[in-house]
């Protein structure tokens, strides 16, 4: 097998080819997560062909979420041992397989098996290697870069809710699937497009690629740090360090807790629309706005955190929109019309946008572009479990009665509670002297500092 020939740049290009890895990304969003999105638009078609209530059809959109996200390590392992473009390409044929043998499903195990597992597993090896690729290539436009390559899953939905209902009146549900088998076939030729690059960073120590708002000469404990120069597996050591950074610690410990709240509306949205008198059109459309406003919460966010006052607040605008998303789950039980869905469906689908974007920048400053792709699918992995469990607990009794609504403030109260925890916590971690003395200006003040406790307070003012 011949190697992959790699482009060489000493510094992101921030544009070129990289508008193509962008179009790319762009194009795999479409055909992974606004597939999987529209997949809840079969339930009503599931539950009646084969005589299901809704926790038992549930469990297809769950699986095929929690084996994409469990599954995203792998992508990682496979685009970094032999190619981007490979995994991609690989992980197309294994999606559409998967949906063109979950059209002769006799059951809804077989179901669970091919649109849930086969397909799952092909879109993890496309996710995550694609959205890495984007911010090897960006770095000053990196959150407007991100924000256009993820909008895609918005404009997928858009478009794909209403044909995918057209097409399963006009072909039936069986038509429908074996339709989206060909259609995901397009991830080969967006696996085509990602042109690999070797960057300057590439060749340098994880330490050397950190880099925080005052100046430090390691992210880890000199404790880590021994761990790290006796680690048997060089290989794990490289990819996979960051895992006991503690900035990196903070933001997968918020993303768990984010994963638990945001799966469940996808796959409830338009069964609850249909029991509050909504037509199956304007249900379907309800999934459509979303998805379009998604896009504007994509592009505007990212290009906001783009700018000079916003760049260095990248993590709390992220946290801000994770918030509001958990509080519009609030107001969901009083909303019993087609009219009331609609701002429902625009709040939820700018602030989903917007943090979406934002998950891989913020992932980026923390770990830089070197291990990013490996970053990215320990965090996509984290999605895994409340993926698969939170919308079959959130069955659709619990969301009419109000119970989905309720966890959307348990989801909010606890990132707000996270993020406090999680700053006192890496203020205690990085509360060595090295740190301090970036702030305190000399040694002996740091000292003093270290000494009476003021260390935290010191540092407190730049979180």
């Amino acid at each position: 097998m011949t190697k992959v020939k790699r482009a060489r740049s000493t510094s992101p290009p921030d544009g070129g080819w990289g508008w193509m890895i962008v179009a790319g990304c762009f194009l795999v969003t479409i055909c992974t997560r606004a597939v999987t999105r529209c997949i809840s638009v079969f339930f009503v078609e599931f539950q009646t062909y084969f005589a299901q209530d809704y926790a038992q059809t549930a469990w297809i959109h769950s699986i095929v979420d929690c084996v994409t996200m469990l599954c995203a390590p792998l992508g990682s392992v496979v685009s970094n041992h032999l190619s981007c473009q490979m995994g991609i390409m690989l992980g197309g044929l294994l999606a559409s397989t998967g949906f063109i043998l979950a059209s002769f499903a006799t059951s809804l195990k077989h179901l669970y098996l091919t649109l849930g597992v086969l397909t799952g597993l092909g879109f993890a090896l496309c996710y995550s290697p694609a959205i890495a690729m984007v911010g090897k290539y960006f770095n000053r436009r990196k959150a407007l870069a991100y924000g256009i390559a993820m909008s895609g899953s918005g404009i997928g939905t858009f478009i794909l809710a209403p044909v995918v209902q057209l097409l399963i009146e006009q072909f039936s549900w069986r038509g429908a699937l074996l339709i989206l088998g060909g259609f995901v076939l397009n991830l080969c030729v967006c696996g085509a497009l990602m042109r690999p690059i070797t960057l300057k960073e590439d060749h340098t120590t994880p330490e050397q690629n950190q880099r925080r708002d005052f100046e430090q000469p390691s992210p880890y404990s000199p404790l880590t740090k021994k761990w790290l120069q006796t680690c048997p597996c060089r290989c794990l050591q490289e990819e996979y360090s960051f895992l006991l950074m503690s900035d990196f610690i903070v933001l997968a410990v918020s993303v768990l807790f984010m994963a638990y709240g945001c799966s469940p509306l996808f796959v409830y949205l338009v069964p609850y629309a249909l029991s509050v008198g909504v037509s199956h059109q304007q249900a379907a459309f309800l999934m459509s706005i979303l998805g379009v406003i998604d896009i504007i919460g994509n592009i505007t966010f990212g290009w906001l955190t783009d700018r000079r006052c916003l760049k260095n607040y990248r993590y709390v605008c992220y946290l801000l929109a994770v918030g509001l998303d958990g509080l519009s789950y609030l107001c969901l039980p009083m909303l019993q019309s087609f009219p009331l869905l609609v701002p429902f469906s625009c709040t939820f689908g700018y602030f989903d946008g917007a943090y979406v974007t934002l998950i891989p920048v913020v992932t980026a400053e923390v770990v830089g572009t070197t291990t990013l792709s490996s970053a990215l699918g320990v965090v996509y992995f984290l999605h895994a479990v409340p993926y698969l469990v939170s919308p079959p607990i959130a069955d659709y009794d619990g969301l009419k009665t109000g119970m989905l609504p309720l966890r959307g403030f348990y989801w909010t109260a606890n990132l707000d509670f996270l993020y406090s925890c999680g700053r006192h916590a890496l203020l205690y971690w990085i509360g060595s002297r090295k740190y301090v003395t970036a702030i305190a200006g000399s040694q002996a003040e740091a000292y003093l500092l270290v000494k009476k406790g003021r260390a935290g307070c010191c540092l407190q003012g730049h979180f």
